[in-house]
């Protein structure tokens, strides 16, 4: 209060704002917050990898999963202790741009998976950190069970002929639950060149050898892939 019963806004913000928008943490408060968002990770990381069934498997985009949800625990946990760190916080963030281009769009989920974990364990929430995350890890192993059961591949061969096509495409029916031509390119003089999506019966590739040795077909390759190829 100032010249009688005239208050501004500077004496509010600091008699009121500062005294209250404050609050201490102790060693416990931050060692608990990040064991249980490390935790959390964890799970994560063991989700994502047993989940993933796409071309190249990349343990570093794995691991920053985990210390994501740990230094989103610890952003958290400042941005409520203090105001002025929340609006310094805010501040820095809107100038920060992510460039790095995700390339399966699963890859976001567990982002925002971690993000979201890091979040509700800094603000001490920890049941619904640990809970949600055991609902969202098992509907996601539950969801891709079936993918990743099944893993696609793409057969490329070249052939001389119709005829040679027509012996390739015979033996890889007996060896493979279904297949689905992707592409056909016929080129003068050159022969054909085949690419097949397959699901195998069971994790036995020897069939490869088989077409290989036909006649009128060249080289074979056979390569996993994840299912994302447009029709």
């Amino acid at each position: 209060m100032n010249n009688g019963n005239t208050f501004n806004f500077s004496d509010l913000f600091k008699n009121n704002a500062l005294e209250n928008a404050v609050s201490q943490f102790s060693v416990v408060d931050v060692s608990l917050s990040l064991l249980i968002s490390f935790l959390i990770g964890l799970f994560i990381y063991a989700v994502y990898k047993k989940t993933f069934n796409g071309v190249m498997y990349s343990k570093n985009f794995n691991i920053s999963l985990v210390a994501m949800a740990m230094i989103t625990t610890l952003i958290i946990m400042g941005v409520t202790s203090n105001i002025v760190i929340s609006l310094g916080m805010v501040g820095a963030l809107s100038i920060v741009r992510f460039r790095t281009a995700v390339k399966d769009p699963i890859d976001i989920v567990y982002l925002f998976w971690a993000i979201a974990a890091g979040i509700v364990t800094g603000a001490g929430q920890y049941l619904l950190g640990i809970l949600g995350s055991i609902v969202v890890g098992v509907m996601l192993i539950l969801f891709t069970y079936k993918s990743t059961a099944e893993i696609p591949y793409m057969v490329v061969a070249h052939c001389q002929d119709s005829f040679a096509e027509k012996r390739l495409l015979e033996t890889l029916s007996r060896h493979v639950k279904r297949y689905n031509i992707r592409s056909k390119a016929v080129r003068s003089g050159q022969g054909i060149e085949l690419t097949v999506e397959v699901r195998l019966k069971e994790d036995n590739t020897d069939f490869v050898n088989e077409l290989a040795v036909l006649e009128g077909v060249g080289d074979v390759v056979l390569v996993s892939y994840n299912g994302e190829l447009a029709v």
